[in-house]
């Protein structure tokens, strides 16, 4: 069952209350600490977590609450999950489609979109589909095959073109427009009688779409948001009236944290992915000891073929581009090791942090559902697929009654 005004009323408070008492908790990254502010306060937790591997860290990432870990993580664990419990949308059955719609389109994207789809149970049948954001377009093709009317705003003029190719192609009738959506004449694009749709369109893009739909009187949208850090401003601007009146201010750095669950991704990339960060990690002991500070140190991302250096290389390198004393001899060994140390420390120091992903994320999705009850919409919001399908798998259904 959906979540109504008063549930969503209600579940707001109670996350807005959950994320400001322990903010003390999942602020601060492990990744640019080396002592967590909490530790002291919890110093038998820091310590079980700090002895981890990192493969243990690795296999409790995607699902903190399941892990047995001293007071107070397991107490933390079980509110994240009852403050983040939401229902799937019920599926519709959706017609099969020709195997050529799905040429083009990576097979875990065409998953999203099949799911996404099957949410989409309106009070009315839409009859003109206006995908938001939409690349290709595949997404609003795999809904327009009916025969109803699309039309697919694209700022990538390469993305356009190849979009109205692939419907040509595929024969299906569609206007593929170029535009920027948060440009001052975006507004224009919509109608009363259009039915947007936005998989995964980042921050700002799709709050910018329930703006507009809203002052469109459009009947009907659904979202599925992503990227909620991808903003113009250095914090994040709540939208309704309940968001507003929160003394949770977040930043892009907060803005990032329900992001950081990842679907696994291969053995190559994974590995490459830790030894980034572990080379990071023994760089950040090397650079605090050569400006004696210490003091995390912001660095740029670097080519992948950063990586083939050998160690000093690369510790020499950055630190020239970071204007750095030079580093002179160091025992390359050692610290390259602390940084595999570390890196271990950090991910698993993040199990804590993660606990708290859900329910930002989901903090962020009432404060959207709010916004369109306020603007006159029926507002359903639950999850579309699995999380292993995509982890930002949370939907939002409006519907003018």
């Amino acid at each position: 069952m959906p979540l109504t005004p008063a549930q969503l009323q209600s579940r707001f408070t109670a996350l807005d209350a959950f994320l400001l008492e322990h903010q003390d908790l999942w602020r601060p990254r492990p990744f640019t600490h080396r002592h967590l502010p909490w530790e002291s306060q919890h110093p038998e937790l820091a310590s079980w977590l700090r002895q981890r591997s990192l493969e243990e860290a690795e296999a409790a990432h995607n699902h903190p609450e399941q892990l047995d870990a001293p007071q107070p993580f397991i107490h933390l664990a079980s509110l994240s999950k009852a403050l983040s419990e939401i229902d799937p949308l019920p599926p519709m059955s959706l017609e099969t489609v020709s195997a050529r719609m799905s040429v083009d389109v990576p097979g875990r994207k065409w998953q999203q979109i099949e799911a996404f789809a099957s949410r989409l149970s309106f009070q009315r049948q839409p009859t003109h589909w206006l995908d938001w954001c939409s690349g290709k377009g595949h997404l609003g093709r795999r809904l327009a095959h009916r025969g109803q009317a699309l039309t697919c705003l694209e700022y990538d003029p390469q993305l356009v073109e190849a979009g109205r190719q692939l419907s040509d192609k595929l024969g299906i009738t569609a206007d593929h427009l170029h535009q920027d959506v948060m440009a001052a004449d975006a507004g224009a694009r919509l109608e009363a009688h259009h039915t947007p749709v936005a998989l995964h369109a980042c921050g700002d893009l799709h709050v910018r779409l329930m703006h507009l739909a809203s002052d469109a009187r459009c009947q009907q949208l659904a979202i599925a948001p992503c990227c909620y850090n991808r903003i113009t401003g250095e914090h994040y601007r709540p939208i309704s009236r309940q968001g507003k009146a929160s003394t949770l201010m977040l930043s892009i750095d907060d803005l990032g944290l329900p992001l950081s669950e990842t679907v696994t991704a291969g053995a190559r990339v994974r590995r490459q992915r830790d030894t980034s960060m572990a080379r990071r990690l023994g760089f950040d002991l090397l650079q605090r000891e050569l400006r004696g500070v210490d003091d995390y140190l912001p660095t740029p991302s670097l080519p992948s073929a950063w990586l083939d250096k050998p160690f000093a290389d690369y510790c020499r390198d950055l630190a020239e581009l970071k204007q750095l004393p030079y580093p002179g001899t160091q025992d390359w060994t050692a610290l390259e090791a602390a940084g595999w140390a570390r890196l271990a420390e950090v991910r698993n120091l993040e199990l804590l942090r993660n606990l708290f992903r859900r329910p930002l994320e989901m903090w962020l999705i009432v404060d959207r559902a709010l916004y369109l009850t306020e603007s006159g919409y029926e507002v359903h919001i639950g999850t579309f697929c699995d999380s292993k399908v995509t982890p930002r798998n949370l939907l939002i259904l409006a519907d003018r009654p």
